[in-house]
């Protein structure tokens, strides 16, 4: 409670909340208050926002329904950058727990194996492993999970490392604890801070990367999506370009609330980092 009160102190942070709240609703209410396919054919091709009643945001070069696939792409994007965090956040915790409480051999096998990842650009591995997985949203998530992982490891080893050298866990192993169980059970609860605010970071960048992937038509063709959106939207980009516009709004309201919000958690887990 004391952090969230921190959190809604913040101007960063009730913004971010507000704008990722939205995006929640959006994607929670999808299949409520637009039931139907949102790719399916609902009216006159490329009606502008605003002039039918039943089309807010108007319809596509194919009649469908922009607002529709507005509110089902926002499901995409948040279940994308959720899952691909998730994975990213516990493949670098594993990793980094282990190299940071072990050191020796283990420590510098284990960095060597991140520095390899981090070596080629997260998008450019992702693109790889979509062309190897073929695209689906199970492959979209593992190839930006599998390319995000590095940033978490070294967090989290950095603060294990720490944690191992005080006394307590002298007092750990004198008790018959194995190294599994304190660095895991011990040690990891007291280093999941800076974990927690790096997770915001991951997902943010997942939804740029989904959007990205969507925009080349690699993602599930199935799908509705934010960047197939602004793919489908560029054909008539001069005539009519809202339809890229508009999705292209919405990455950007998820993306910046996102990071308002993990700013401003940075603040609320240690004041002592707040702004100058």
């Amino acid at each position: 409670m004391r952090v969230l009160r921190r959190l809604l102190r913040d101007r960063n942070g009730w913004l971010g909340l507000a704008g990722v709240g939205l995006v929640v609703l959006m994607a929670l209410s999808a299949g409520w208050v637009f039931p139907g396919d949102p790719l399916a054919i609902t009216g006159p091709a490329q009606l502008p926002p605003f002039q039918d009643p039943a089309h807010w945001l108007g319809t596509d070069r194919l009649g469908r329904d922009v607002l529709a696939q507005l509110f089902h792409g926002a499901r995409v994007s948040l279940s994308v950058g959720a899952a691909a965090a998730a994975m990213a956040i516990g493949i670098g915790t594993l990793v980094g727990t282990v190299a940071g409480f072990l050191g020796g051999w283990a420590d510098e096998a284990l960095m060597r194996l991140t520095e390899a990842f981090q070596t080629v650009p997260s998008f450019v591995l992702a693109l790889a492993l979509i062309l190897v997985l073929g695209p689906s949203l199970a492959s979209v998530v593992v190839a930006i999970g599998v390319g995000a992982w590095p940033g978490p490891a070294r967090v989290v080893r950095a603060e294990i490392m720490a944690l191992s050298r005080r006394d307590y866990v002298d007092a750990y192993r004198c008790m018959g604890m194995g190294w599994g169980e304190i660095a895991f059970a011990k040690l990891l609860p007291n280093a999941l801070a800076p974990v927690l605010v790096l997770a915001t970071v991951t997902a943010a960048a997942a939804i740029l990367i989904e959007s990205a992937l969507a925009f080349l038509g690699l993602s599930d063709p199935n799908r509705v999506s934010w960047g197939s959106m602004i793919a489908d939207g560029r054909a008539v980009l001069r005539t009519a370009w809202t339809l890229s516009a508009i999705p292209g709004l919405a990455i950007a309201v998820a993306v910046l609330s996102i990071s308002l919000l993990g700013e401003a958690l940075t603040v609320a887990l240690d004041p002592r980092r707040g702004r100058r």
